[in-house]
């Protein structure tokens, strides 16, 4: 941590090693409140200690080992296991260890943990999100277009329902697996588009997020080899994360699409992107599974990735292939992202009145109201385009997000 200020090293701790503790402690004391609070407290230690004792040479094993003891006394407090038990277990380390079966990361172990059948889809994902990602409750409610309050309802719904289940923390079965893919796959992208362009923050993108999200899909991919959506949505990924260099501008405003320094992508993650949408492509002719949602959002950044510029995009395809999405998946946002195709090839007057049917279920949404303003800019009704605007910043959390939409803003007339 040489180099790093106190505030720095425990960001860059946290980043690193949020996850791989509460998992740790998830799998030694069987008890998710106990894994969280204790891992809670052991940053809350450091905050309050390194100011004054400076940043141990290990931050990492220096929060382990407060971690655990930290897990002791909670449970010691809370009557709920035999702390002398889980006191030799932590000093000794002698306990045999789980059976790690088909899953060897603990952080993967506790994603298939929290998204049991037992609990509701939101609920397993909400959940893994502030388990294995350290997200905030606000910004997992912003994440799915709740209220801060309603989504720590549901947070704590979800650990009592697994309390009272009594969902066991163990090694997932095959079948297991197949049946909790979905939440996790939900739970793995919803943590990249969070660091991809962060809700809230003085950071615009938060690359522990992605590049967590990023190592997770790579694992799942190693797990499930054969599976399309698991290679589907790593291409997502690789093919989103290409562009993250051009993404914000130097003055720290967000750049969009069309206007992106398309020199600045990573190449080779474009490549290896493209590469698994080619595999699943040929899957598909071969006969297999028809493509899901991530297999067919892969193949959209995949034609904007594979134009010069933004000129030569096939924005026909993505009509096309937002058109099948909006078969399986015929949610308000789906919709939304085929109209802004559609204006790209129908023009913004066509991509409007598709926009304008979505206003009443996205109405909090601020990309719906960005969307809409672009449209309406580019129609020249600039006093209805400076209301959505408006509208848009007052929603948007994002700083880079907020720069751009304040300088398309003053580009207008008037």
């Amino acid at each position: 941590m040489t180099g790093f200020t106190v505030d720095q090293a425990i960001t860059r701790a946290h980043r690193d090693e949020w996850a791989r503790l509460v998992a740790d402690l998830r799998r030694r004391f069987g008890d998710l409140d106990v894994a969280e609070e204790a891992t809670a407290e052991a940053f809350a230690a450091a905050a309050e200690r390194w100011p004054r004792q400076g940043v141990p040479p290990n931050p990492g094993g220096w929060l382990a080992t407060t971690a655990a003891r930290k897990a002791i006394d909670w449970l010691r407090r809370e009557s709920q296991r035999d702390a002398k038990h889980q006191a030799a277990r932590i000093v000794y380390d002698d306990a045999p260890p789980e059976p790690t079966g088909p899953v060897e990361d603990d952080r993967l172990r506790l994603v298939f943990t929290c998204c049991h059948p037992a609990l509701a889809m939101d609920a397993r994902v909400a959940l893994t999100l502030r388990l294995l990602g350290g997200l905030t409750v606000a910004e997992i409610a912003r994440a799915f277009l709740v209220q801060e309050t309603a989504m720590a309802r549901r947070l704590t719904r979800a650990k009592a329902k697994i309390k009272a289940a009594r969902i066991p923390y163990r090694v997932p079965s095959a079948g297991d697996i197949r049946e909790r893919l979905a939440g996790v796959l939900a739970v793995v992208y919803l943590i990249f588009n969070e660091g991809y362009l962060a809700g809230e923050g003085d950071d615009p993108v938060r690359v522990d997020l992605t590049d967590q999200a990023i190592q997770l899909g790579r694992l799942l991919r190693t797990l499930l080899p054969g599976d399309g959506e698991v290679a589907g949505l790593l291409a997502l990924m690789l093919l989103t994360d290409a562009r993250r260099p051009a993404r914000v501008s130097p003055t720290g405003e967000l750049v969009t699409l069309d206007e992106q320094d398309r020199g600045a992508w990573d190449r080779t993650l474009i490549a290896e992107g493209n590469a698994l949408v080619r595999e699943r492509i040929a899957a598909v002719a071969a006969g297999g599974d028809p493509a899901g949602h991530y297999q067919l959002l892969a193949a959209i950044n995949a034609v904007h990735d594979e134009a010069a510029s933004a000129r030569d995009t096939n924005w026909s395809a993505i009509v096309a292939l937002y058109g099948r999405m909006a078969l399986i998946d015929p949610s308000p946002i789906v919709r939304l992202n085929r109209a802004v195709a559609v204006a790209e090839v129908d023009g913004p007057g066509a991509g409007l009145a598709e926009i304008d049917r979505l206003a009443e279920v996205l109405d909090g949404y601020h990309a719906f109201h960005a969307a809409r303003a672009d449209l309406l800019r580019r129609l020249g009704h600039d006093n209805e385009a400076r209301m959505a605007y408006d509208r848009a910043i007052a929603l948007a959390g994002n700083p880079a997000e907020r720069a751009f939409l304040f300088r398309r803003r003053a580009q207008l007339a008037g």
